[in-house]
């Protein structure tokens, strides 16, 4: 699913100084190397749970609007994830900033916010239109539906500390071992199930 980066978050979740504590790095000439590996670790924890850590500002793109052109959702169910629904493949969503569309004329039009609906407690996020709408007549082109959107628990000091921990942790990995493979004179490797659960209350499931 074509997936743009528009605005980068502002900072990692992790800064360098608490990686380096957990390190028990305390000298400045790796710096630069941590910093990166910081960015590594947290790029996969994101990759891994489908989440945007600090906000940062995606734009989904899409050839059309999705499914049927239904105005509401089924009667009587709790939950759907009906076919017309948009899904935000960033979590947690915190607002839609712009939808917009190529008419028929090939001309680039904004859809007025009031007209569709985002349900950002659900992960991954829904977006419909209003009860009584549908989505506009796209023009039918690669490319022509871009939904803009802001991810992210906000600062670094809200990213939750599970994840913060994972990352620290893969920091460590990177650092101690920065080839491909560790060459071990005895013994072998063995993974550390506990270190990778600890992003499993985080990913995003897609039903």
């Amino acid at each position: 699913m074509p997936l743009q980066l528009v605005t980068p978050p502002a900072a990692e979740p992790v800064s360098l100084a608490e990686a380096k504590l957990h390190l028990r790095v305390d000298f400045p000439d790796e710096d630069a190397l941590i910093a990166s590996l910081i960015a590594a670790a947290r790029q996969a924890a994101e990759t891994i749970t489908g989440r945007q850590l600090v906000t940062a500002r995606w734009k989904l793109v899409l050839d059309s609007f999705p499914g049927p052109s239904l105005m509401g959702v089924p009667a009587g169910l709790s939950f759907s994830l009906p076919g017309h629904a948009i899904l935000l493949p960033k979590s947690p969503v915190q607002s839609v900033f712009a939808i917009e569309y190529l008419d028929m004329a090939g001309a680039m039009q904004t859809m007025p916010p009031a007209e569709y609906t985002v349900d950002a407690a659900c992960e991954p996020a829904r977006v419909t239109p209003v009860f009584g709408r549908i989505w506009p007549i796209a023009l039918p082109q690669i490319g022509a539906v871009a939904v803009t959107f802001d991810a992210g628990y906000g600062t670094a000091a809200s990213v939750p500390e599970g994840i913060k921990s994972w990352i620290k942790l893969r920091v460590g990995s990177l650092y101690a071992h920065r080839e491909e493979v560790a060459l071990l004179t005895r013994g072998k490797i063995e993974p550390l199930p506990f270190i990778d659960g600890l992003l499993d209350p985080y990913k995003v499931v897609t039903i």
